[in-house]
């Protein structure tokens, strides 16, 4: 212990909804039946403090808790529960029941399964997570308590510290405890104030063996003596393998090395109870309980378990982990020059097969025995970039702290700024990621101008998130990177380039004078997200001690790729099309032989600033295919994000909620919050034509939440436009017309510069129908300049539709046609029914209700077809207006659900519980539960087997593929 900090007790339990839900629906259901539910979870994740607020929650009888004696046969025990329920409900906990004694266990698993004869008995139970489920126990429902996701530990740790934490020591802190709320408490209660606040340097490690054993030591109490060392080895081999398992071959022959004179024999079907086999692989149950063994083991037995598995590995010629592990069996701190350069120069070998986590470790233990201080920064800067291609920025943020010791090369020092920049630009400020990439470029100038370049277009694509047009003009403009406080850097490799075709003469000033940038001309980013981060993460040949060896896994862009994006990125922001296409085109017709995802993303980008939403969606699959293919975990949800709003561009919503979906859950899992906040608005999108009012308010908060304190203008406008959309499809213009002149009428405050046109013809319409005409005159000549510009097919037509809102009746009517007419040519059936939605609309109150009913079936049609909800509803208001019934949405008991209750329905009919859901559809189980209530109310079940049954008779009957809307268009 290093310190006396008081730690408060929480007062509350943070996260955990879906677990309270199922705790909550046993004690409801307690009012007419009895029920069971077991809690299951390692040590330190809160079983029993969830049994405890059970307790505290239950009003309706006693609350009964039973220990560890004995209770008798499971006909005494049901005899007891009787007494004490007596005529009314009772819950009755059993924390721990797996320290039960096998015969009381037994018990309890058949008083369990008779507790409806002792009337209205609630049973709740906790299990360790760290072991199987008992037999006993194995056919009762177990909802299980994972590790808090990264909001709700910070909540937790703001409590327990009253906020007092210096932020790099929360990172710290955040990143040792894992989500386990026992150990994070454990680590702040071992830390002084001083420590806590950032004042002295925090204890090494920090997690260290006497807090591990706090809070999971209980969990191997009783183990028996032959079965450590098994332990011990698959603790110490998890460390080195790209899997949370190890080969069990590997581990038995590791232990027969480790005591090569033992007669006991290893068996697997006596396994300790914290490993599970599976598929030859051996693991533990809880990853806290193997972190526990290995911290706890004897110093010279750790030792050893990691020199038997470096001569087993390395027998095998597994030369990275085998690495790892000798290094590991080292005694002392001294440095070890020649280990440390074989692994450094193995790490950087890509004939290995190794992924980017285990490749940052071999760094990192590199860079802890190197003595030689820039080579030490060097490699751990290394670590650093591969703990980012892990998709592990917090990671990436502690090895560039570690790599701050001493002077480095300004190569090696501008390789950091990269990894800090685009750690940043994925999650965290972007305005601090735009002067860290510029730093990073002015830095690699010299050495490395493929890199520097790269960085400045990284450093350009930080400015578009902020949405700063001009310094992302700036960052993009002809010659050396923009040094960050402004000024140009020297560096003569850069200055020296020869100029292509499509070079600094391609965005050279007009004759009379520099145009300046031309905002109606910029392409709208709502097709895709900023460019690719990680193309940039890509520097050259390591120097120093490293030189010669490349540091695999990581691409560098080809110089050609990056010069064209970065040329024509700054032509469109400057309004001209004609000297834009050449470059953008050779970034995409490189897609064609491309099979890097860096150059694919780079490909598909390129596709949405042309407007080629088909040739951004293939580049896009490429690209994930090959992220997932090379493991590179950091690019999947990019990846996702650029098919995501691809998939908008082409008015393809279902699809783009999918991809979305997809996305959120692996840069959430990949600490990459900026990029789940674009996700979120795409979420937000999907959602904003169908009937989902909760969903387009729950993703715009969370979109809105991460941008406003990042600095994300695009992904803040994207959202706003999705919550002012959904208003004005349910008939509240004056609210729509609020939200959207925020967002798009001159003045500080305006949206994106390169996406608040998007939102014009909705304003339009919202401003029309509030009785607020003027206000359009001050957006209509930039978003026909827009239309003008051809890279939105949409944009022609929806002009048209503009006029025709505006137009006196003599001429509204031939603005219509045409509109309709560029929708024919154009495509996608959510603008084009919105089209004739209005048309309809205008055409009943001229009273011509003939024409009138044909264009709003029209409209009717093409909303049902595309899954548009609210909007359907305002159709078939308007032809109930007209005296005619309009058609239902389709035939079936399914067709009367939206298509996010569809989806709800289906998973639930296969078995999903509420939080499988959940997390399936990125959505919050609150808003599952909200679906479900509606679906079981317009269904007329009571029950999830109901459900399952009628939607399995619907499946069979054909009826469900009717029922899933596709095609929208943004």
């Amino acid at each position: 212990m290093t310190g006396e900090t008081t730690v408060h007790t929480a007062v509350r339990i943070h996260g955990r909804s879906t677990q309270r839900q199922a705790v909550r629906s046993l004690l409801d259901g307690l009012r007419t039946h009895s029920g069971h539910l077991v809690v299951a979870g390692e040590p330190g994740l809160g079983r029993t403090a969830l049994l405890q607020w059970a307790a505290h929650s239950f009003r309706a009888g006693p609350v009964l808790h039973l220990g560890t004696g004995p209770h008798g046969t499971a006909e005494e025990l049901l005899d007891s529960l009787r007494a004490t329920a007596g005529e009314g409900p009772a819950l009755v906990c059993v924390d721990d029941a797996h320290l039960w004694d096998p015969p009381a266990r037994a018990a309890l698993g058949r008083a369990a399964t008779r507790l409806h004869t002792a009337g209205r008995v609630g049973l709740l139970l906790s299990v360790a997570g760290h072991r199987a489920v008992d037999p006993d126990f194995a056919h009762l429902p177990v909802v299980r308590l994972d590790p808090l996701a990264r909001p709700e530990a910070d909540a937790l740790l703001d409590e327990v510290s009253d906020g007092a934490v210096d932020p790099a020591v929360r990172e710290e802190l955040l990143a040792g405890a894992e989500g386990n709320p026992a150990l994070l408490l454990a680590l702040v209660r071992r830390l002084s104030p001083a420590e806590l606040r950032g004042h002295r340097p925090l204890p090494t490690p920090l997690v260290d063996a006497g807090s591990l054993a706090e809070v999971a030591g209980g969990a191997l109490a009783g183990t028996p003596a032959d079965a450590w060392d098994l332990l011990l080895t698959v603790a110490a081999a998890a460390r080195a393998s790209d899997a949370p398992d190890v080969a069990a071959d590997v581990a038995f022959d590791a232990v027969r090395h480790l005591r090569p004179q033992s007669s006991t024999a290893l068996c697997v079907d006596a396994l300790p109870e914290p490993l599970a086999l599976a598929d030859e692989r051996l693991r533990f149950h809880g990853p806290l309980v193997g972190r526990t063994v290995h911290a706890t083991a004897a110093p010279d037995r750790r030792r050893a378990a990691h020199r038997a598995l470096a001569d087993v590995l390395e027998a095998g010629g597994h030369r990275l982990p085998a690495l790892l592990h000798r290094s590991w069996s080292l005694t002392g701190p001294a440095s070890e020059p020649s280990l440390a350069d074989g692994l450094a120069a193995v790490a950087g070998d890509d004939t290995v097969t190794a992924s980017h986590r285990l490749r940052a470790t071999a760094y990192t233990r590199a860079a802890e025995l190197t003595a030689d201080g820039p080579a030490r920064t060097e490699r751990y800067t290394a670590a650093a970039e591969q703990a980012l291609l892990a998709g592990r920025p917090d990671r990436a943020r502690h090895l560039l702290a570690a790599a701050r010791g001493c002077a480095a090369p300004d190569e090696v020092r501008g390789r950091a700024e990269l990894v800090r920049g685009l750690t940043e630009l994925r999650d965290g400020p972007v305005g601090d990621a735009h002067q860290s990439l510029l730093l990073a470029a002015s830095l690699l100038a010299e050495d490395a101008p493929a890199d520097a370049a790269a960085a400045a277009l990284a450093a350009a694509d930080a400015a578009w998130a902020a949405g700063d047009l001009a310094a992302c003009l700036a960052t993009l403009a002809p010659g050396p990177p923009p040094h960050p406080d402004g000024t140009r850097a020297p560096g003569r490799a850069a200055a020296s380039r020869p100029a292509g075709p499509a070079d600094a003469s391609a965005v050279a000033p007009r004759a009379g004078g520099p145009p300046g940038p031309r905002e109606s001309a910029v392409p709208p980013r709502a097709g895709g997200p900023p460019a690719p981060r990680e193309s940039a993460a890509a520097p050259t040949e390591p120097s120093g001690p490293a030189a010669g060896a490349r540091r695999a896994g990581r691409a560098v862009p080809h110089p050609d790729t990056v010069r064209d994006h970065r040329v024509g990125m700054r032509a469109l922001l400057e309004g001209r099309l004609d000297r834009a296409a050449v470059p953008l085109g050779h970034v995409v017709e490189r897609a064609r032989t491309d099979d890097r995802p860096e150059g694919l993303l780079r490909s598909a980008a390129a596709a949405l600033l042309l407007g080629d939403a088909d040739a951004a969606r293939r580049a896009g699959a490429r690209a994930l295919a090959a992220a997932r293919q090379l493991r590179s975990e950091a690019l999947v949800p990019q990846a996702l994000e650029y098919l995501a709003y691809a998939e908008l561009r082409a008015g393809r919503h279902p699809q783009a909620r999918t991809h979305a979906e997809e996305g959120l859950r692996t840069a959430l899992r990949t600490g990459q919050r900026n990029t789940a906040a674009h996700h979120r608005a795409v979420l937000a999108l999907a959602a904003s034509i169908e009937e989902e009012p909760e969903a387009v308010a729950e993703h715009v908060s969370a979109a809105l939440a991460t941008a406003r304190r990042h600095g994300l203008a695009q992904a803040a406008t994207l959202a706003e436009w999705a919550a002012a959309r959904a208003d004005l499809g349910r008939g509240r213009p004056l609210d729509a017309a609020d939200r959207l002149g925020l967002l798009v009428l001159p003045g500080p405050g305006r949206g994106h510069f390169a996406v608040w046109r998007l939102a014009v013809p909705c304003f339009v319409e919202a401003a029309v129908l509030a009785g607020r005409r003027e206000d359009t005159r001050a957006v209509l000549p930039d978003f026909a300049d827009w239309a003008a510009f051809g890279a939105d097919p949409q944009a022609a037509a929806q002009l048209a539709r503009c006029h025709a809102l505006l137009a006196p009746p003599e001429r509204a009517d031939d603005l219509y046609r045409h509109a309709l007419a560029r929708h024919e040519e154009a495509g996608g059936d959510f603008e084009r029914a919105r089209t004739a939605l209005l048309y309809g609309k205008w055409l009943r109150r001229r009273r011509r209700p003939r024409e009138a009913r044909g264009r709003l079936g029209t409209a009717l049609a093409g909303f049902d077809r595309c899954g548009a909800g609210i909007w359907a509803a305002q159709a078939r208001g308007e032809l109930r207006a007209l005296g005619a019934a309009p058609r239902p949405g389709g035939a079936g008991a399914l067709t009367g659900l939206t298509p996010q209750q569809l989806r709800i329905a289906r998973h639930v009919a296969e078995g999903a519980t509420n939080r499988e859901v959940a997390l399936t559809l990125a959505v919050s189980t609150r808003t599952v539960d909200y679906h479900l209530r509606k679906v079981f109310a317009a269904l007329g079940v009571r029950s999830r087997l109901e459900l399952a049954r009628m939607v399995e008779h619907a499946e069979q009957a054909g009826e469900a593929g009717q029922a899933e809307k596709t095609g929208a268009q943004p």
